[in-house]
Formats: C-alpha cells, structure tokens, sequence
C-alpha cells in the first residue's frame, strides 16, 4: 500500500484545497488543517517580508520523521500533508501548511499541533525578517519556538 502522505518544499505559493483534498480520506471524521501566513509584525516592530531558505532533504527527512511520531501517538491518524514555502514572501502569504486526517477530531488537532510546533522546532529552514525601516534578520525556525514567531 502506498504512503497516503504528502511533504513538499517549493517556491510554488501554497494551496490550502489540494492540502485539504491530500489529507482527506473516507475513513476521515476530521481533516484539521494548520496554515501559517507571512504577518506585518513580529513583536511590534513592523515587517516588510520573509525570506524561506530550507536545507530540503534534511527537512524532508524530518517531516517524514514527524508523520511516524505522530502515528504511534495517534494511530489512527491515516494522512499527513506538511508543505512548507522558500523563497521571497509578502504579508499574507501562506508559508506553511500541516494538514491532518483522522476518524475522530480530538486526535485530529492534537496530531496538527504537534506536527506544526515540533516543524518548527526540528527542521532546519530559516527565515530572513525584512523590516519596514529596510533592516533585516536571519531567523532560525527553531528559534521561533520561543519567540512564537
């Protein structure tokens, strides 16, 4: 049997439909889908952009890495879909998506939160902060676990 899950890095801007439709499965009662957007600013200091750089076969890696921990959580999840963007993005993109089918809810939200929180404490992609003022900063994913960036 194939593996019904889905991981992707592109340029590409994200579609929240076809993550819908790739987490999404008859036994499903729930598909929970997380999308994360380029805001106007971190900690009230205004930005411009973002800038996504990822090392993409490491963090291939580790998705597929989070799809296994959260099945022997949540053995009844049947989908994962986490597609994460690079390159050049502007307020309101979608920068990443992890998306998941279960029969049940509960289990459904507990298995996308756990994959967004430890994506972005495991992964290694990086984004560069463009601020307002023409500045700007490299930031470590991991790092944003703690800023809640």
């Amino acid at each position: 049997m194939p593996n019904p899950d889905n991981f992707a890095i592109t340029f590409a801007p994200l579609d929240l439909d076809q993550a819908y439709a790739l987490a999404d499965a008859p036994g499903n009662g729930a598909v929970v889908l997380m999308s994360g957007t380029v805001r106007n600013q971190t900690d009230g200091k205004p930005v411009s952009s973002l800038e996504y750089q990822a090392y993409e076969p490491m963090a291939l890696n580790v998705f597929k890495q989070l799809a296994q921990q959260i099945r022997q959580q949540w053995p009844d999840v049947n989908r994962v879909v986490i597609h994460h963007r690079t390159g050049h993005l502007t307020i309101g993109e979608i920068s990443v998506i992890v998306a998941v089918g279960c029969p049940h809810r509960g289990e459904a939200f507990a298995a996308c939160q756990y994959g967004i929180d430890n994506l972005k404490h495991q992964a290694p992609i990086w984004k560069k902060e463009h601020w307002e003022d023409g500045s700007s900063e490299w930031v470590s994913i991991a790092a944003c676990e703690e800023l809640d960036c």
